[in-house]
């Protein structure tokens, strides 16, 4: 990990590592957020909400998770809704990452402190033209934006009025950067039926999940005519999860009157298809999450525990990280004497890092779980592991309804979550 040095006046040295600067942005973002969200114009009857219940709305909405204890809709004002869109856009790009956007904007020098910053930020590979390649991401994200907006206004537009463009805009930026906010008040399942959206969203929420480094290898494809092995991997990897998820949900959901049962032929296979794209880390839901059968549960909470790619939107363990451990099970299972990836051998500290990550994730998601089981007893285990999964895969999906918590420790217990999942 690259370090960066400050000597006080005690001449003793403080080391800053970028990865604590990062987490230091979160939390200021999330700090802002809750200030904003606590003011009484920040709501539609004009009355201060509780604060614990702004800190974890802005948490949510920095950490692009897309759990809610309040809705969207009926409470937040326009100024609130924007104060949500505000943190969802900045905490899906990162703080570091726009401020060297416009620090590149304003034609200032940049040092290798900002970009080891920058590189940690978009977890790229190397910081050898970060700068470029950081101003490339920020122009590709609000064109990829606009686009979605223009697209989704076709809709909406009709539906709506000049409103319409608003939703739209606000859509658009929840789904690119995986956040799963929605101000339709019963999220997307309303829309089934319209392909056009449907898709649309899925086509955000995908380009979302797949990581900057992987954007920059798939534009210079067709001059270098050859992918990264990261690129690679992720792209198998989500491509396979979305078809197996899609083929799963549809068996095991297309018969239940409590979700899909109701529905056309067609729009069972667009809301299969949905539900694995949005389960991975983007939190829209298309049927109701509470009637899913308990397999289709267990199914979702191993979807949202992957996540999506590294320096991406999305969250969970990464697609790269279950890559690495497959591999490695299976170069042992036949013996071999190392691990191999696209013909390239996985150094030993990768696959170690990749356990350890599974593991200590495993282990605070159970932890959580069972702490939250404990201080709640109404709900059941497999809800509240549904819960607790969602928010450290910073999806936002809910089988028990956060708004449904007891108890104030519980939303601090989920906040802490999605933050530790988003960072």
């Amino acid at each position: 990990m690259s370090t960066i040095k400050y000597r006080s006046r005690k001449n003793s040295i403080l080391v800053i590592t970028p990865t604590r600067i990062i987490v230091f942005s979160f939390i200021m973002l999330i700090l802002i957020g809750t200030l904003l969200l606590s003011l009484p114009i920040a709501t539609n009857n004009g009355i201060q909400v509780p604060l614990i219940d702004a800190f974890f709305t802005a948490t949510s909405a920095s950490c692009v998770t897309g759990l809610v204890v309040v809705d969207t809709q009926a409470q937040w004002s326009i100024f609130g809704q924007v104060v949500i869109l505000f943190c969802i856009q900045v905490g899906g790009l990162g703080m570091v990452t726009l401020a060297t956007f416009f620090s590149a904007l304003l034609g200032k020098k940049m040092r290798i402190k900002g970009m080891l910053l920058a590189q940690e930020s978009i977890n790229y590979f190397s910081y050898e033209g970060i700068r470029r390649l950081v101003r490339k991401i920020v122009i590709v994200t609000f064109g990829i934006e606009l686009i979605g907006t223009l697209i989704l206004s076709l809709r909406l537009v009709p539906q709506f009025g000049p409103k319409g463009f608003y939703l739209a805009f606000f859509h658009s930026v929840s789904a690119f950067c995986n956040a799963g906010f929605d101000l339709f008040g019963s999220s997307l399942i309303n829309y089934n039926q319209d392909p056009l959206f449907m898709i649309t969203i899925s086509i955000l929420i995908i380009i979302g999940g797949l990581g900057f480094g992987v954007w920059k290898d798939l534009y210079e494809f067709p001059k270098k005519r050859n992918l990264l092995i990261h690129s690679k991997l992720v792209l198998i990897i989500s491509f396979v999860l979305i078809v197996l998820g899609s083929i799963l949900f549809f068996v095991f959901e297309k018969n239940n009157p409590g979700t899909m049962g109701q529905l056309s032929f067609s729009e069972k296979i667009t809301a299969s298809i949905f539900q694995s794209i949005t389960c991975r880390t983007a939190g829209f839901n298309s049927i109701h999450i509470e009637g899913m059968t308990e397999i289709s549960k267990a199914i979702s909470i191993l979807l949202m525990f992957i996540g999506g790619a590294p320096g991406s939107t999305a969250g969970g363990i990464k697609v790269t990280t279950l890559g690495v451990i497959l591999m490695a099970i299976f170069s042992e299972m036949k013996g071999s004497g190392k691990t191999l990836l696209f013909g390239n051998r996985i150094s030993a500290h990768i696959i170690f890092k990749s356990i350890t990550i599974v593991g200590l994730s495993t282990c605070w998601v159970i932890f959580i779980t069972f702490l939250l089981q404990f201080i709640e007893g109404s709900f059941q285990l497999l809800d509240v592991f549904f819960e607790v999964v969602s928010a450290f895969g910073t999806v936002g999906l809910s089988s028990l309804g956060t708004s449904h918590l007891s108890l104030d420790f519980s939303k601090l217990l989920l906040a802490f979550t999605m933050f530790l999942g988003r960072v």
